[in-house]
């Protein structure tokens, strides 16, 4: 609500000020017989001027930008396919630059060279074919080689032959998480569907399927290194989209139907943390955590615990109010590691039948006579008889 207010307060003080602009130019008509809405040669000539500034402007904070920044970007692939994602998005950056260096000089250069001047009259050509030719043909061609370098490129990553050796792998999306499912011994993921969701079957598996009787469902998603692991997403509600940057793989999760990306990890997680890229970006990240910490510490709260590199699987569209937090730890692991790791986890048929196992007959309780009661019993038994 505050936030509000002082929107509000805001708008009111630019009003307030737009109106007083307004009546003093009011107060100044006529006291300037030189004033005048036309542009004058000395206009011109400043506006010119500003457009070459400009132009220097946009150059120095280019360059400047390359420097501070140019330590956040996602630095060494984590997949086979990542080089050539990040070679393809080099040569795209570099003729983007190239453009754009060269267009917006001479944009601005015309601007300063062709400005107003008294008696200077424009020269209009109502065509040019030479020139539309030359304007259109060149991007055509330009454009027409990266989409064809780009379609090259995506199709090698996404094809797989049906006897490569693969793992199949489940990512399925809802608001606001994800569940890793793996196909288990069989290497075949069982079918699914939202119908079938209830207690542990959280993400709606057909448990009367064969192939389905092995799968594993875990909330850490765990890969091999060196082995192609074909994922196949879902989701439970509206539009997400699977990000892994550090593998450079990004697909997005459509409710109703399985959308499917592949690619094989080439760092485990303990060699990308050795990575000198990340060990500068992890030392920069717990220096500002830990001048935070000092901050928190002097208000009484706890101090921020140091960050250690993880890979992340994150939602990249907007899917709701807890967006950014929809993300899980990705692990990559030798072959062994992997199998051992996933070989300890229970299949989803397992904790189905745990879940719905019926409960145990209750012990039906054995009603034990006391010794007194005994004795008493006894006791009138004999009067009774003396009697």
């Amino acid at each position: 609500m505050t936030s509000l207010l002082i929107f509000f307060v805001l708008v009111l003080i630019g009003i307030a000020i737009w109106q007083l602009t307004k009546i003093f130019d009011l107060t100044q008509v006529g006291s300037n017989s030189g004033d005048s809405e036309v542009a004058n040669d000395k206009d011109n000539s400043i506006n010119g001027y500003l457009m070459f500034a400009f132009v220097g402007f946009i150059y120095i904070f280019t360059i400047y930008s390359l420097i501070k920044w140019s330590d956040l970007v996602l630095g060494t692939p984590a997949s086979e396919h990542g080089a050539e994602v990040d070679n393809l998005m080099a040569i795209s950056m570099y003729l983007i630059f190239f453009v754009q260096t060269i267009t917006q000089f001479l944009l601005h250069y015309f601007t300063f060279k062709y400005r107003g001047k008294q008696g200077q009259k424009a020269l209009y050509f109502a065509d040019n074919n030479k020139l539309e030719a030359i304007w259109t043909i060149i991007p055509v061609i330009v454009l027409a080689g990266l989409i064809l370098y780009g379609l090259y490129t995506w199709n090698n990553i996404m094809y797989y032959d049906d006897e490569e050796e693969v793992i199949y792998v489940e990512l399925y999306a809802k608001q606001f998480g994800w569940e890793v499912r793996y196909s288990g011994e069989d290497n075949t993921l069982g079918k699914a569907n939202v119908r079938f969701i209830e207690g542990v079957n959280t993400l709606g598996v057909d448990l009367s399927d064969p192939a389905a009787q092995d799968d594993k469902v875990v909330n850490e998603l765990h890969l091999p290194k060196g082995k192609k692991i074909v994922f196949k997403m879902r989701s439970q509600d509206v539009l997400h989209s699977a990000y892994m940057p550090h593998f450079r793989a990004q697909m997005n999760c459509v409710p109703g139907m399985i959308t499917q990306f592949a690619f094989v990890p080439n760092m485990t997680t303990a060699e990308m943390r050795e990575d000198e890229a990340i060990i500068a970006k992890v030392d920069k990240i717990n220096k500002i955590r830990a001048k935070k910490s000092i901050d928190l510490v002097a208000k009484g709260e706890e101090a921020l615990e140091p960050y250690t590199f993880d890979y992340l699987l994150l939602c990249n569209k907007i899917c709701g109010a807890s967006h950014y937090n929809m993300q899980m730890k990705i692990v990559v692991d030798t072959p062994e590691d992997f199998k051992t790791w996933l070989s300890e986890k229970p299949t989803l048929s397992s904790q189905w039948a745990e879940a719905n196992a019926p409960a145990p007959a209750p012990t039906p309780e054995v009603e034990v006579t006391e010794p007194m009661d005994v004795v008493i019993d006894t006791t009138k038994v004999v009067a009774q008889i003396i009697k």
